[in-house]
């Protein structure tokens, strides 16, 4: 059957991964912080899925509301409202800071980021889109467009009025002070006015991740993100967050945002909205919404607004603040960031440790005094990881070494931290020698 199986997938399956392969692995069950494959092992997942399941697999409360929702309520016309939806979109209001009050619920991060891109072209009568040069929003048009990391190339054109501006790198500075730290300030200078020599005036939004996920894990600098804002509002454009990965506790606030007290224009929900399910949300203010609406803004989709996951979404607030999830993400963070260190001391191959709460970046390199990319290390490092029962996800772009991004759920126990970094020491050991 197993043969079968891969053979049926070899036959059937679109490869989507751009030139990766598939985790060699049929996944049977998943429970908790674990994976269960057809051949009777368990893997523990330091993903979190893809970055989503902030409580866990199968989380009870979760599954009881999807077999409720399901028998009652779950999918509807799109102008058709229901009770979750309502619901929803208040709570996630409540617990934003002022203006940001009103609630679009979509399915995907790039369907949200899509959506807060089209809404603010619409707003301001512009159509320039700036982002980072390690960007990564999602596959779809416009959201790909802003998207750098990866996947531009062989698609034909992106939209017209797109721009990467330079990613602030603290490990990896290109502007630097007299002691060799990273200059984010003079680099902000340089990128605003590369983009206002290229500009035609028009710009209509800076979309960013507080935290860069598929970039390498990389945290702006405490003072960037309102200084990037004050640029963007001096130029007639909006601020779009896009927290697909760090909303709803994961860094530690429920907001990344909140630890610059920044507050965006518009703001993005995606993965750990529906903790794994299909959902996501743009956030703005009464006044862009009314905007939007007085200029005929159209964005529905089949999905829009469904009970089903919308009650999910529900769910998922209703846990993490029964449980405070927040300070126990900044709490285990902390924890699982320490023991990284710890191995750090070991392996000499570990150049960098960052993150916030439980989004940990760990760079690999070849040396720590130039830094040099360690581009196979990652990988082969990665499968040792799950031939000894860790699945991992390393992050390779070019210039960096192999950035593991390790995103455990916010349910995760001590011991569960304390095997993953079992795990990861001996597989570091292994591929090292």
């Amino acid at each position: 059957m197993t043969d079968a199986f891969w053979s049926d997938a070899e036959r059937h399956l679109v490869r989507y991964i751009g030139g990766g392969s598939f985790v060699p692995e049929i996944i049977e069950r998943a429970e908790g912080s674990f994976v269960y494959t057809a051949g009777g092992r368990r893997l523990l997942d330091f993903t979190s899925g893809q970055m989503s399941a902030i409580l866990g697999h199968s989380h009870p409360a979760v599954t009881a509301t999807v077999q409720r929702q399901a028998a009652t309520l779950d999918h509807l016309f799109s102008g058709m409202l229901s009770r979750p939806v309502v619901d929803l979109a208040r709570r996630l209001a409540e617990s934003l800071p002022e203006p940001l009050s009103k609630v679009l619920l979509l399915t995907t991060g790039a369907e949200s980021n899509e959506a807060a891109i089209r809404m603010a072209k619409l707003v301001t009568g512009r159509h320039e889109i700036i982002s980072f040069g390690r960007s990564w929003h999602g596959m779809t048009q416009a959201a790909a467009s802003a998207t750098y990391s990866s996947g531009r190339k062989g698609y034909g054109p992106a939209a017209p009025g797109n721009f990467a501006i330079p990613t602030p790198n603290a490990y990896r500075p290109d502007f630097t002070t007299a002691d060799g730290e990273l200059d984010w300030r003079r680099q902000l200078e340089f990128a605003f006015e590369l983009f206002d020599a290229q500009s035609v005036g028009s710009l209509a939004a800076c979309i960013v991740e507080p935290i860069l996920s598929s970039g390498g894990v990389i945290d702006l600098p405490p003072g960037y993100l309102a200084a990037l804002r004050d640029r963007c509002h001096e130029r007639g454009g909006l601020l779009i967050l896009d927290e697909a990965q760090t909303g709803l506790c994961r860094t530690g606030d429920w907001y990344a945002f909140q630890r610059d007290g920044v507050v965006p224009d518009i703001l993005t929900l995606s993965k750990t909205l529906g903790a794994g399910l299909p959902l996501a949300a743009v956030v703005t203010s009464p006044e862009i919404e009314q905007t939007a609406h007085e200029r005929g803004f159209l964005f529905f989709t089949t999905h829009v607004s469904d009970p089903l996951v919308a009650a999910v979404g529900n769910t998922v607030l209703d846990v993490l603040h029964a449980e405070k999830l927040d300070a126990r993400a900044a709490e285990l963070g902390a924890y699982l960031s320490k023991g990284l260190r710890e191995l750090a001391e070991r392996h000499p191959v570990i150049g960098d440790v960052r993150g916030r709460g439980l989004l940990v970046g760990l760079e690999l390199v070849t040396d720590r005094e130039t830094r040099r990319p360690a581009d196979e290390l990652g990988a082969a490092v990665t499968r040792r990881c799950l031939e000894l029962g860790l699945h991992m996800n390393v992050v390779q772009l070019p210039g960096m070494g192999g950035v593991f991004r390790i995103a455990p759920a916010l349910t995760s126990t001590h011991a569960e931290l304390d095997l993953g970094l079992e795990i990861l020491d001996r597989a570091l050991g292994d591929v090292s020698r």
